[in-house]
């Protein structure tokens, strides 16, 4: 991968979404929320519906896919949805080229973070399985504070490694992930690999749409 020049650059942090951003994880997600609705006699959410909460906490994305249940009822979902997606998380890979771009970021300077709908143990979990807990300065998950699309996660990210938002870039395969950093006075790409479809993305505030991840060195490089 080439190196990102570091002179006269735009950002000093690049924060990523997690689920559908740097890992191949939409269909499992979505597939799960489907299973644990099943599970419980309810409803069944189409794939596209159970793929737009992709990215909200998981009492957010219930509340959204199954609106006026008792409280009981969501814990119970949500206790179902993670154990099904707990037998296969284990299979969901990085998409190409991540590592990479990640090792190439750190090394030109970047400070790097994640905002992820994950929960704590979640998100830990996944950065062990996937060994990249060393490559991020700081992380925020939707159990922490507010859930996406509230700008807290980011402002609490901006103060912990005392960045201005004018050189913060979001990425982000959800509407949910533009409108936070949209909420938070900060930069945008789209990235149209995960979870919402190219349509949505474009209704939101964003620098560039790109394939994926692996196509943001080259932009970074035409912003310096």
């Amino acid at each position: 991968m080439n190196s990102i020049a570091t002179t006269q650059r735009e950002f000093d942090l690049i924060v990523f979404d997690w689920d559908g951003t740097l890992i191949d994880s939409t269909a499992l997600i979505a597939g799960s929320l489907q299973l644990a609705a099943a599970d419980l006699g309810l409803i069944v959410p189409s794939f596209e519906d159970a793929q737009h909460v992709i990215g909200l906490g998981l009492a957010q994305a219930m509340a959204w896919l199954f609106p006026g249940l008792a409280t009981d009822r969501y814990q119970a979902l949500i206790e179902r949805y993670r154990f099904h997606f707990l037998k296969r998380d284990h299979e969901v890979a990085l998409f190409k080229g991540v590592r990479e771009l990640l090792v190439a970021l750190r090394q030109d300077g970047y400070l790097l973070a994640v905002a992820t709908g994950k929960a704590r143990q979640g998100l830990d979990r996944a950065l062990q399985q996937a060994d990249l807990v060393k490559h991020f300065d700081a992380t925020r998950c939707a159990d922490e504070t507010f859930s996406k699309p509230h700008p807290q996660m980011l402002m609490e990210l901006m103060d912990e490694l005392m960045v201005e938002p004018a050189r913060v870039l979001m990425i982000g395969d959800t509407t949910h992930d533009l409108q936070m950093a949209a909420n938070a006075g900060i930069h945008a790409v789209a990235v149209t690999c995960g979870a919402h479809p190219q349509e949505q993305l474009l209704r939101e505030p964003h620098r560039v749409m790109l394939p994926d991840v692996s196509a943001l060195p080259a932009w970074l490089t035409c912003q310096n």
